[in-house]
């Protein structure tokens, strides 16, 4: 009996290690990914392209509002940031903080659930299930035309089921761009269209990324897609990696670079047809704050550096 008492007292303190290292430590532990994507013309000199997503800011948490504040120091061509960028109705103020000295950049946005509905507590266990979508959009609103309103008075693009685009460095970036998936609020049909070929660059950008929204975009040619929501499983095993992805996206696409091409499900980059789109996902900086852990999944931001096809 002793034994078992033993190992019972032994298992509960190794899981509140674990639970005060995720939630503690782990969560508060900002990384800065780098990535090389292959995707300009011959000649082009490298694009700097800065990714945000999945802040989920509280105006309280200073320590991450100061880390994305250095982030200007990196000096980046270009930012997207692929939403759920608040969590409370008085955030947008210290995001626009946040964000402050990036703003001066080129930059281009869409929004998650998260920047129009208040996050709410659930069960963890929802998210192995296909039940977890029903929980969004019953929540109170939150300040969504604030949060356009300041990102876009500062000249950031709102990429909300709309095409644009921006001339960076001297190259032509074509931009697209969808409302959150996870919602359905996504329009394809009003951003559907083969990429031009005077376009040095055919950027895609989606909050959730959604079978049906990568395939349609590498359909149509994009060179780079660019997304968020996944948090990369947020709570991986290590050696293993991510259980979920919160959307229909196979869990070894869960963050990271890899490549994606209509139908591509569950297939290994490794056998990528030729033309195949490149896909970032972004395990992005934050948490609901109604489930505020990570493990073996560190909070990020991701600089892409963008050279010439033939450096692939």
């Amino acid at each position: 009996m002793r034994a078992v008492t033993k190992t019972v007292l032994g298992l509960g303190f190794a899981g509140a290690g674990v639970l005060g290292w995720a939630s503690l430590v782990e969560r508060n532990a900002f990384v800065l990914r780098r990535f090389e994507v292959p995707v300009l013309p011959e000649g082009a000199a490298p694009l700097r392209v800065l990714h945000l997503s999945d802040l989920h800011l509280l105006p309280r948490q200073r320590a991450k509002r100061a880390w994305v504040h250095s982030l200007a120091s990196l000096d980046p061509d270009l930012v997207i940031t692929t939403g759920d960028n608040i969590a409370a109705h008085d955030a947008v103020p210290s995001l626009l903080d946040a964000y402050d000295l990036l703003l001066g950049t080129p930059g281009a946005f869409v929004l998650g659930s998260n920047d129009y509905f208040a996050p709410k507590v659930k069960n963890p266990v929802r998210y192995l299930t296909r039940h977890h979508a029903r929980d969004v959009g019953t929540t109170p609103r939150l300040p969504t035309a604030d949060l356009v309103r300041g990102l876009g008075s500062r000249g950031w693009v709102n990429l909300t089921n709309r095409r644009d685009s921006l001339t960076v460095r001297g190259l032509r970036v074509d931009l697209v761009g969808v409302d959150d998936p996870h919602l359905r609020y996504d329009r394809l049909d009003l951003v559907r269209g083969p990429a031009s070929p005077d376009a040095d660059l055919t950027l895609a950008v989606t909050h959730a990324p959604y079978q049906r929204v990568l395939d349609a975009y590498a359909a149509d040619g994009a060179d780079l897609i660019i997304a968020g929501h996944t948090h990369g499983g947020q709570v991986c095993l290590p050696g293993f990696g991510a259980l979920v992805t919160n959307c229909d996206l196979d869990t070894s696409r869960a963050k990271g670079l890899s490549r994606w091409w209509p139908g591509a499900g569950s297939t290994p980059s490794s056998r990528a047809p030729e033309g195949a789109a490149w896909l970032e996902v972004s395990a992005g900086l934050g948490t609901a704050p109604t489930a505020p852990v990570r493990l073996a999944c560190r909070p990020e931001a991701s600089l892409l550096t963008l050279v010439p096809r033939s450096r692939a």
